[in-house]
């Protein structure tokens, strides 16, 4: 285990280093959350920044700056449901999940920085209290590789776990909520409200399993949380209806963290999960510098 959660960390520090150069690639906008000094309204600012009482007095519109913050707070909310510990590819989503978090600790580390997490499998919640050090971000990492599935029979409660982050309200800072987001779609509102009050990323972690059904004739069907098995013939029918209906459900996801302000990361087993996330950072950072839509 320690062995391998090293080489995670070796990997992810070469490729994204050696990828984005520099050591605080920032996730979050840099223009911070701290009011700064009003100055005269541009064409192109966000009118969302408008002072309304500077420009009531002078009768000319203007904006507030706001002042990046010196510290950023990152909190994890790493979903551990039975579906998660699935793979058909490279890995199981568990692991995409494992990975995804120790990126994200290695890009919003140093400088006083702080991260914690929220675990939750269905049967538990474990709370990481945010802390910062690269000795701290590995611990956070190994606790996640380290909490064992739920029992079958249980499922996950995804709305839950984004509550419990959500209370007690915290400042401000990022929120990663990192899951497969199947099932129903009840963490939408949740979602929603943690957004209102931090920067979002959703990261959804799949399986080719989880949206194309393989050729193959007769297959079991399972469901990783409830154990309940069905066999059936996968027919081309069959197929195009189970992939219909997973693209489905991947469009209301994507919908949902849309409405949520939200950026959305999509990582698959059977892909390069550094290089999508590379992909994520790059165009998410041109879009705060005004080259294009993420």
């Amino acid at each position: 285990m320690e062995h391998g959660l090293r080489l995670l960390e070796l990997d992810v520090r070469r490729r994204l280093d050696g990828l984005l150069q520099g050591n605080h690639l920032g996730l979050v906008p840099g223009p911070g959350t701290e009011p700064g000094e009003a100055r005269t309204y541009q064409p192109g600012d966000d009118v969302r920044r408008m002072d309304w009482a500077v420009t009531a007095r002078t009768t000319v519109p203007h904006i507030r700056e706001t002042v990046a913050d010196r510290e950023l707070e990152t909190w994890v909310v790493v979903d551990l449901s039975g579906s998660l510990f699935f793979g058909t590819a490279a890995c199981e989503k568990r692991d995409l999940a494992i990975a995804a978090t120790a990126a994200v600790a290695h890009l919003t580390g140093g400088g006083g920085n702080r991260i914690g997490a929220i675990i939750a499998t269905g049967e538990r919640t474990v709370r990481v209290p945010a802390r910062g050090g690269l000795a701290h971000a590995r611990g956070l990492v190994r606790k996640i590789a380290e909490t064992p599935r739920a029992p079958e029979g249980v499922r996950g409660d995804l709305a839950d776990a984004i509550e419990q982050l959500r209370r007690p309200p915290r400042r401000r800072g990022l929120a990663v909520v990192v899951s497969d987001f199947l099932g129903d779609l009840a963490w939408q509102r949740p979602l929603r409200a943690l957004s209102a009050r931090h920067d979002l990323i959703a990261v959804e972690v799949l399986d080719p399993r989880d949206v194309d059904l393989p050729d193959i004739g007769t297959v079991v069907l399972a469901d990783p949380e409830s154990g309940r098995q069905r066999e059936v013939h996968a027919s081309p029918l069959l197929r195009r209806e189970f992939a219909a209906a997973a693209a489905e459900h991947r469009a209301k996801v994507a919908a949902a963290v849309r409405r949520s302000g939200g950026g959305h990361l999509v990582l698959r087993t059977d892909s390069d999960w550094i290089a999508d996330t590379v992909r994520f950072v790059v165009a998410r950072k041109r879009r705060w510098s005004g080259g294009g839509v993420a």
